[in-house]
């Protein structure tokens, strides 16, 4: 067996962070396999918060984030499952090659989709290896003593996690391989739910806006409605908007399709960054007015609620216009 040597230095999304063992990789379909990662010298891990990732360090330069499927309580290892994405930037067909014995470097656990403490029941959707964080949750909840139900998306033959979801929900758990029988069920749970039930939804893009808008449609408000989104790579192109540098007295208008990150570095000004996937946390800025649309997976949900940073690379304007301390 060849073992991969950790790199030489931490990236700076992982410095701080966690040097873990491969001890097992399984797969899951002939795309997702989950790789469980362990204290070397057998100490138990840190606990996170249900619906939380990993940053996993691939290689010198290379970085990406990972949902846990644990319950988070008092962990002796971390699992997560990685999609293959042949046309990526490579970081999925490295986490397909390590092996047992593999180390590598990761970040500590960061939660970007918590479940809500008030809820009463956690009606949770997934599409593919979307299944990653709300697995964790269903965990958690049974784990709390608390009711959870899952509607799970995939196509026959693509499904992660399949056989524990089964054991773990049981009757609580509804499998959809098609869209048509999804859109019935996904109808009749969202029509049939009390007032204290939240809703958890993990997948692409269109699926989760079209999951969130028929719950609005049918009358959810907003605080009961919790999405995560796979990355930067699922991003939308956003809207235009523009961004005043007060420091610098510019006024730059940055179109849709392209980042803040790209627009300030045509205008000439130097932006730390490293991953320019919204992980690392290299490229925040200070926000002095304005709304930012947060599609990060650095900053944490209290950070994102106060407003006043952002990360350039991937993050947005919610309003018009946004000012940066810059």
């Amino acid at each position: 067996m060849t073992v991969t040597a950790l790199p030489i230095s931490p990236h700076p999304a992982v410095d701080g962070g966690l040097r873990l063992e491969v001890t097992n990789v399984k797969p899951q379909t002939d795309s997702i396999v989950s790789i469980t990662l362990t204290d070397p010298s057998g100490k138990n891990l840190p606990s996170y918060v249900p619906g939380s990732h990993l940053v996993v360090q691939y290689g010198e330069e290379g970085v990406n984030a990972y949902s846990l499927t644990g319950s988070g309580n008092a962990p002796s290892e971390y699992t997560i499952s990685v999609l293959r994405v042949e046309e990526g930037t490579g970081g999925s067909m490295a986490m397909h090659r390590l092996m047992v014995g593999d180390r590598v470097f990761v970040s500590r656990p960061r939660s970007a989709f918590a479940p809500a403490s008030t809820a009463t029941h956690h009606l949770l959707v997934a599409a593919g290896i979307g299944i990653t964080p709300i697995l964790s949750h269903a965990r958690a909840a049974a784990d709390r003593g608390t009711t959870s139900s899952l509607i799970y998306v995939y196509r026959p033959g693509a499904g992660a996690h399949v056989e524990e979801a089964r054991q773990l929900l049981g009757p609580a758990l509804t499998e959809c391989r098609n869209r048509e029988t999804f859109q019935q069920v996904l109808n009749e749970q969202l029509t049939t739910q009390g007032v204290g039930t939240h809703l958890y939804v993990c997948g692409p893009i269109a699926f989760m806006d079209s999951v969130l808008d028929l719950a609005r449609d049918l009358g959810w408000g907003s605080a009961r409605l919790h999405s995560e989104a796979f990355g930067a790579a699922e991003l939308d192109d956003g809207e235009p908007f523009m961004v005043n540098l007060v420091r610098s007295g510019l006024r730059l208008e940055v179109p849709a399709g392209t980042s803040l990150l790209d627009t300030l570095e045509k205008a000439g000004k130097s932006i730390p960054n490293m991953c320019r996937k919204g992980i690392c946390g290299e490229c925040i800025l200070p926000v002095l007015k304005g709304t930012p649309q947060h599609r990060d997976l650095y900053l944490t949900d209290q950070e994102k609620a106060e407003n006043t940073t952002m990360m350039c690379c991937v993050s947005r304007s919610e309003d018009p216009e946004l000012e940066l301390d810059l």
